[in-house]
């Protein structure tokens, strides 16, 4: 029996773990990276496909994969399956959170963050002391064989041990290091990342998104305030009865109403099929006096190498734009092949011009911004292919995968 799997790439840590899975296994898997089969929710990868349906999840996938096979992955009873569940949820709970707060600024993908650092690896280093303690005795989590507990766990510690626990950090925890290293060494674990090279020095965070900063305008001088007269002693200060300043009120709110309902448009979008039921609903209900449509290309596609990290780059834009959920919806798009992508985004927004709140969204800057109009038959089919995931996207390259901002 053979699965086909979709991954933003397989390098992607989470791909690494199902794929290790299937190794151990001995299931046959066709891995390419692309966009999750329609009917997995929320495009959630890794995507597995199957001659039965789909599956997503890392672990889900990993765990079918593991009952497929007859290496008795999932233990020998079922207390040995529970001790195998056990080891899962702790590398879910206490290794993988702590793990993505250090990687993810080595990575560049999102800010370093000091005290989230230093609390994320004081936190791995409960989890490596309660692994230390637990291989004091073992040579692997459980039983006498390799368990998808082993795998689970070691491919959660992968990056640590390649990018942050250096021989420094690692020395404390000297049984956890040789059982870590039997796992990665192992062929049906190394077939899959290749081989593994253990931290000399913890690598230093990058800073996101990197982009030429501008240059700061020159700060104003205040206006010298004027010196109110010194009163008499004996002079009674007037009590000031004025109300406090009202709130502003956001413009986009105060516009006229329009034919086209933003949350009832993102509910046909997420409940109808794209090309034959959402788009035309979407051209009938559209309002130009009411909402504008923009392009925006990413300025600096040639960092753009790897698709897992670029999938990171536009999560964390979307991350960023809480402030516009109630006024926009967007399709972000990756175009290519590694380690040629290239990045576009098709933002409907409130209003005729782009409202401050996506201006403020520190994204924005990094990419040229086209506005787009209904009457031009080509930007029109632009928005089309961008709402749908498929077409010629206005000669840009071949669609990779996409995410949503609804």
């Amino acid at each position: 029996m053979s699965f086909k799997l979709y991954t933003s790439e397989k390098s992607d840590p989470l791909a690494v773990r199902a794929l290790v899975a299937a190794k151990y296994a001995g299931v046959t898997v066709d891995a390419q990276a692309g966009e999750a089969p329609k009917n997995v929710p929320l495009s959630k990868l890794p995507a597995l496909e199957t001659s039965e349906g789909q599956l997503f999840g890392a672990n889900t996938v990993a765990r079918h994969f593991a009952k497929q096979g007859k290496n008795n992955l999932l233990g020998s009873n079922a207390f040995q399956a529970s001790e195998i569940e056990q080891w899962i949820e702790f590398a879910q709970t206490e290794i993988d959170l702590p793990a993505a707060v250090l990687v993810l600024p080595v990575l560049g993908l999102v800010h370093n963050n000091v005290p989230a650092s230093e609390k994320a690896l004081a936190d791995i280093k409960k989890a490596l002391d309660a692994l230390n303690k637990h291989f004091a005795t073992r040579t692997y989590l459980v039983g006498q064989r390799v368990s998808l507990a082993d795998i689970t766990v070691a491919t959660s510690l992968h990056q640590l041990y390649q990018r942050i626990l250096d021989a420094a950090a690692r020395k404390p925890y000297v049984n956890t290091n040789r059982w870590f290293l039997t796992i990665v060494n192992q062929p049906e674990f190394k077939a899959v990342p290749g081989e593994f090279t253990i931290c000399e020095k913890r690598e230093a965070p990058k800073e996101p998104q990197a982009a030429p900063k501008k240059e700061a305008a020159p700060k104003k001088e205040a206006p010298k305030k004027e010196e109110k007269p010194k009163k008499d002693d004996d002079e009674e200060e007037e009590e000031s009865f004025e109300d406090e300043a009202p709130k502003k009120k956001n413009p986009l709110d105060s516009l006229p109403p329009s034919k086209l309902n933003l949350e009832e448009w993102k509910r046909v979008y997420s409940n109808k099929d794209t090309r034959s039921e959402a788009i035309p609903w979407f051209w009938e209900h559209y309002d130009p006096e009411g909402y504008s449509l923009w392009v925006g290309d990413y300025k600096y596609n040639e960092e753009c190498k790897q698709t897992f990290m670029t999938a990171n780059l536009l999560g964390g834009f979307i991350q960023r734009l809480d402030k516009v959920r109630k006024y926009g919806f967007a399709s972000l798009v990756i175009f290519g092949e590694e380690p040629n992508l290239a990045v576009s985004i098709v933002f409907l927004v409130r209003g005729t011009v782009v409202p401050p709140e996506l201006i403020e969204v520190d994204d924005y800057e990094h990419y040229n911004w086209k506005q787009l109009s209904e009457k031009d038959q080509a930007d029109k089919d632009l928005v089309n292919d961008f709402w749908a995931w498929d077409g010629n996207f206005g000669g840009r390259p071949k669609f990779n995968q996409g995410k949503s901002f609804r």
